[in-house]
């Protein structure tokens, strides 16, 4: 087996992300450091990531929880901010976030130890939709939503065409809309209302793939079901 599959499986990462880690020097076989992603490991190879034996686990989980501001999403901070698995109760497993939602972003969040189906739900090939709800400063023009559905230069990339839905226009000026967009740059929604004059007020992912949050209250989390992990790969 391929060391980043075989990784994958060890409830690290997913699997683009432990190629960063195997390129970086992290993962040793047998005590000894290996950087190609085309090593194979054998049943009777040790492993480690960071020192520590890692091991395939045979126990797959997979949590949907409503992210609140506030909570950064990563496993571990060095500077002991509160992160997305101070929500979840200690597991025998060790899961991660798929994807990222930034520190002020409220919404959808998926966790598991399945480094394979991690990989399937953010790997660009897929062009998996998220759709986010957006509370913007001001209306925006006919000019500003065309923009953004045309796609905008975010400042080292050209977003794809978005889908805006649900105009609502609110109190004091601020206005809110959905819009549907399926890469996952750092800040990207953020960055695509900055780039067309737009100040994001308030910013929640409300669904992915076919998969909407539903009411599943802010701060709280549940384990999906088969039928809800294949909408999450369907649009």
């Amino acid at each position: 087996m391929r060391i980043n599959k075989y990784l994958a499986q060890c409830n690290i990462s997913s699997r683009r992300k432990v190629e960063e880690f195997v390129l970086s020097g992290l993962i040793s076989v047998n005590d000894v450091v290996v950087k190609e992603l085309s090593t194979q490991i054998s049943p009777t190879d040790i492993v480690k990531f960071n020192g520590v034996i890692v091991k395939p686990s045979n126990i797959k989980i997979y949590y949907l929880l409503n992210k609140p501001s506030g909570y950064i999403t990563t496993v571990k901070d060095e500077k002991n901010r509160h992160t997305v698995l101070d929500l979840i109760e200690k597991s025998p497993e060790r899961i991660f976030p798929v994807g990222r939602l930034d520190c002020a972003t409220e919404g959808m969040l998926i966790l598991t130890n399945d480094g394979d189906f991690a990989n399937k739900l953010i790997h660009p090939s897929k062009k998996i939709n998220k759709v986010y709800e957006v509370i913007v400063n001001k209306q925006p023009s006919i000019e500003q939503f065309a923009m953004l559905e045309k796609g905008v230069d975010i400042g080292d990339f050209v977003t794809s065409p978005s889908k805006i839905s649900n105009k609502i226009k609110l109190d004091k000026g601020t206005y809110k809309f959905n819009i549907t967009i399926h890469e996952g740059k750092n800040r990207q929604v953020r960055k695509m209302m900055e780039s067309v004059g737009l100040e994001v007020i308030y910013l929640k992912r409300i669904k992915i793939g076919s998969l909407p949050l539903g009411n599943l209250p802010t701060g709280k989390y549940k384990k999906l079901t088969k039928k809800e992990l294949d909408l999450l790969l369907t649009n």
